[in-house]
């Protein structure tokens, strides 16, 4: 049987993470290493005709053929948690007056937790992931004008093929890998304002 102690020490920890810390929504790693992330819409692709798939592959060909640089999709399935959502549905059913109204939300409250009780509610999320690479030290500036273009060039891609992207932000980021880490805990205890600026100055600061 195998025991797996927590570490002390900051640094540890932070090797182990493989983050360096956040700065401008770029995420930066060791080694000279930076990433960039956009959050994308879906394209319901199934439901499309012929016709429109083979439109939606021709115009993803043309976009990787134009971005000139590697980059990582992700796909990320979580399940939602829902006693949140019922606990809210409950406060606007106890605030309603009117009878009908009152009677709908009931049932529609029955309905979910009648859905819940034998399936999974989960949800998507897909992101793009642009890596930066420094064999030399650079100003951050200069690595962050060099992402921002690859980042266009790809959000312009994404557009034709009738997504929208959106890039992540610092707590945004780090919510994420919160959320990869520890997401029992990240259900119970999202990650704040407040949190962000300890871990800032715990990973940022410290990294640094």
């Amino acid at each position: 049987m195998f025991a797996i102690q927590k570490s002390k020490n900051r640094q540890s920890s932070r090797n182990q993470i493989a983050i360096k810390g956040v700065r401008n929504n770029i995420l930066i790693l060791p080694h000279d290493q930076y990433r960039a992330i956009l959050e994308v819409t879906p394209v319901n692709f199934e439901l499309r005709s012929e016709e429109e798939q083979d439109a939606i592959i021709d115009t993803y060909e043309s976009f990787l053929n134009s971005v000139g640089s590697r980059f990582q999709i992700l796909i990320r399935t979580r399940e939602i948690d829902m006693d949140k959502y019922l606990e809210d549905l409950r406060q606007q059913l106890d605030g309603e007056i009117e009878l009908i109204y009152k009677q709908q939300l009931e049932n529609y409250d029955e309905f979910i937790r009648s859905l819940i009780q034998t399936n999974k509610i989960l949800t998507r999320h897909f992101y793009i992931i642009v890596p930066h690479s420094n064999s030399n030290k650079v100003d951050f500036d200069l690595v962050r004008e060099q992402l921002n273009l690859t980042l266009d060039i790809i959000a312009k891609g994404m557009t034709r093929l009738g997504t929208h992207s959106r890039q992540l932000t610092n707590i945004e980021i780090l919510d994420l890998f919160y959320s990869f880490y520890s997401p029992a805990q990240s259900k119970i205890q999202p990650l704040r304002d407040k949190a962000f600026q300890l871990i800032h100055s715990t990973l940022v600061k410290g990294g640094n």
